[in-house]
């Protein structure tokens, strides 16, 4: 049954992209652009889409952009793969899908890090222009970082007040980072990519999500997660949109300057303002629809929950720092900038 599923999706996209080919046949190089967001959600609409447009009209419709939302060439942890492998020509993919591939960007989602995404944006892409945390992206060329606002708890029936309240309580994480924090706080993680947390909430596989309110909102989990809990600069996501190698070397020069310019900081700082105006409606959805919100004071800075958070990024900074990696210098990089450029 499953196989024919995967063979009836691949045949359906085959056929979809010949025709997109066929129609488009004036263009020159045909990109093939994957993601793993909702066709119909603002991600989807509101950057990637518009993205394309960016590249097909600088290009003058020499490169067509085909577009694969909702995971169709390639499951959310297997997206830097898809690029990586030639399977699509561009991808958004969540670094901590794949586990210690990204370990010196995904400091950027330490607690206190950052506080909205705009922030962290900022600190990933800088990282990265830095040199920093560049040699991480060897097998593809990047085309720009952002992050997603400040991660929450939103749980099915038990209010998280103080970190006691999760001892047990089986909550879906995006990545091992913060599955550290969530250990640390009394909670079972349970690894599984964002798509995934509103079939294994509505069944009582977990008891809860750490999510941004972006993702309560994008992903629906807003119905079956009434309780919520924001401790400010618990957490952010990484994500990189990326394409592959052989398809840009292959573009002449001049085409080459679209992609380019369609790169960089100001295209981080347009997907920090999607996932920042995504937090708002989240959060005011979850108002409206009369959920119970608890705001911790002072954040990760809480007496009650700061022992455990920070221990947490010690004890992750000092892995990476005894694998040879320079996480002390990358992660006071990240704080200086969150107090100077990235404010």
């Amino acid at each position: 049954m499953i196989k024919i599923i995967k063979h009836a999706a691949i045949t359906a996209v085959a056929a979809s992209a010949i025709v997109s080919v066929q129609a488009n046949a004036s263009a020159e190089y045909t990109l093939r652009f994957s993601h793993f967001f909702p066709e119909v959600s603002d991600p989807s609409q509101n950057l990637f889409i518009k993205w394309a447009e960016a590249v097909e009209t600088e290009s003058n419709g020499r490169i067509d952009v085909q577009m694969y939302p909702s995971s169709t060439l390639a499951k959310p942890p297997a997206q830097y793969d898809a690029v990586k492998n030639s399977i699509a020509d561009v991808s958004v993919s969540v670094q901590g899908y794949t586990a210690n591939r990204f370990p010196l960007t995904q400091i950027v989602e330490l607690p206190g890090v950052s506080q909205n995404a705009a922030q962290g944006s900022c600190i990933a892409q800088s990282l990265y222009d830095e040199g920093l945390i560049s040699r991480e992206y060897t097998q593809t060329k990047p085309l720009f970082l952002f992050t997603h606002g400040p991660g929450g708890l939103h749980t099915t029936n038990k209010e998280i007040k103080v970190p006691q309240d999760l001892e047990g309580l089986r909550i879906r994480r995006p990545t091992a980072v913060v599955a550290k924090l969530l250990e640390g706080l009394g909670a079972q993680p349970v690894g599984m990519p964002a798509p995934d947390a509103y079939q294994s909430a509505q069944r009582g596989v977990i008891d809860g999500v750490a999510l941004p309110w972006e993702g309560e909102y994008t992903f629906r989990l807003n119905e079956l997660t009434p309780n919520h809990t924001e401790v400010g600069g618990l957490y952010t996501l990484a994500f990189v949109m990326t394409i592959n190698k052989s398809f840009y070397n292959r573009l002449p020069a001049d085409l080459k300057k679209v992609i380019d310019h369609n790169s960089g900081m100001e295209w981080s700082e347009k997907a920090a303002t999607v996932f920042d105006d995504l937090d708002a409606k989240g959060r005011a959805q979850a108002v409206e629809m009369g959920h119970k919100i608890t705001v911790i004071e002072d954040g990760a800075e809480n007496p009650l929950w700061k022992p455990v958070l920070y221990q947490a990024t010690e004890e992750y900074l000092d892995e990476l720092q005894k694998k040879g990696l320079p996480s002390y210098k990358v992660y006071a990089r990240a704080v200086e900038l969150s107090k100077t450029a990235c404010i």
